[in-house]
């Protein structure tokens, strides 16, 4: 059974992969420009500096495309375990219509479940997940490697370009660089450019490094923080261990292989001595249970509409709007929320449907943040509703 997905070009018709490519070909653009003013292939050392850079280029290129298109893989629509008592141990989708496979999570972005979803990267307009966790790496690696290439080329070349009259009318020995001005200001705009990406993806490469040596996602990361924290019953130990660390070069064996491919399918998982495949999944249905304890029913007073920026709640709701891409819910008076995250001006929770009486969560999550302003907490109720749920 095929669990990936390959991309098509299609995929590139979006503003992340848009923006992105046009960041790569701009920095190589102007630097291939400058470079073959200042140090043409006519001679060895001119060709081997082009080579190298190209090298950069290509493999940026080529690791980006390869992360965009194999994609991360999904588990198919449905999916259930082979032993079905195995199904205890496991959350079930609603969207899916299947149960998540270990280390996998919903995305709402990409409308499916991921396999070891780290997060979903806009730039390559799908998730970075297990199948192209690799490439995505690479890339980021790569990129800012040509960067660093591409601003040494650049910054000697914007001094010699606005030195130029100097240079030629003294007859001085060295390279003239010639650059009209919107050439000049692309090139500027370039070193900008290039300098952004070698901090910025340089990070995020370090980050990448860091989670891969541990051999955990960043949502895996959060699980295992609140694992932590998390009051335990007697039976269950006083210490959580993380199933998946085998050690730093076993961790790397299995994102990095002469193949290319990942040592999982992204069902079945190695793991650490003392564990099972369902060690991580059984915590995190622990601590939604948990979570479960902590909701509470909230009956909106005041309409709201959905938007980013709710201009009519005032200044506060409008200027301490969550920092997050998750989603905005829109409500209507009377309708019922389970909250279970709180903000000063804001709620994170899922909106409860009325059934014959009782308070069912939709079969289809509908969950976001919605003002604060415009919501009562109701206390009465509160118990018999998280039953209901």
């Amino acid at each position: 059974m095929a669990f990936n997905r390959t991309g098509t070009w299609l995929q590139l018709f979006h503003w992340g992969p848009i923006l992105a490519l046009s960041v790569i070909f701009t920095i190589a653009g102007v630097a291939l420009n400058c470079t073959l003013m200042w140090w043409p292939i006519t001679t060895v050392g001119g060709a081997i500096n082009v080579v190298v850079f190209l090298i950069w280029v290509f493999l940026t290129l080529y690791n980006y495309l390869n992360a965009a298109w194999k994609g991360p893989g999904f588990v198919p629509l449905s999916w259930s375990p082979e032993n079905k008592n195995d199904a205890n141990f496991l959350q079930y989708c609603d969207f899916c219509e299947g149960f998540k496979a270990p280390r996998s999570h919903h995305c709402r972005k990409c409308n499916r479940c991921v396999m070891k979803m780290d997060h979903h990267c806009p730039w390559i307009n799908t998730c970075c997940g297990h199948f192209n966790h690799c490439n995505f790496v690479w890339f980021l690696f790569f990129a800012p490697c040509g960067c660093v290439h591409a601003v040494i080329i650049l910054i000697p070349s914007i001094y010699r370009a606005l030195n130029y009259s100097y240079y030629y009318y003294y007859g001085k020995d060295e390279p003239l660089i010639h650059l009209s001005v919107v050439a000049f200001i692309l090139t500027m705009f370039g070193v900008g450019l290039a300098i952004g990406v070698v901090i910025a993806v340089g990070m995020l490469f370090y980050v990448q490094m860091k989670s891969i040596w541990r051999n955990e996602t960043g949502i895996e990361s959060w699980i295992i923080d609140k694992a932590e924290d998390r009051e335990r019953d007697e039976d269950e130990g006083e210490d959580f261990i993380y199933p998946y660390d085998l050690g730093g070069r076993g961790n790397l064996k299995q994102v990095f292989t002469f193949t290319g491919k990942p040592v999982s399918d992204g069902i079945t998982w190695d793991v650490v001595e003392g564990c099972d495949q369902y060690t991580l999944t059984v915590e995190q249905i622990k601590q939604k249970a948990q979570k479960r304890e902590r909701t509470l029913l909230y009956v909106i007073t005041e309409p709201y509409s959905g938007a980013m920026f709710p201009i009519t709640k005032g200044c506060r709701v409008l200027c301490f709007v969550p920092c997050t891409d998750e989603p905005r819910i829109s409500v209507l008076e009377n309708d019922r929320v389970m909250v279970t995250r709180w903000k000063k001006h804001w709620l994170y929770g899922t909106k409860v449907l009325e059934n014959g009486g009782k308070n069912k969560v939709a079969s289809k999550r509908v969950r976001g943040w919605f003002p604060r302003r415009g919501a009562k907490e109701l206390i009465d109720n509160n118990m018999n509703d998280k039953k209901a749920v």
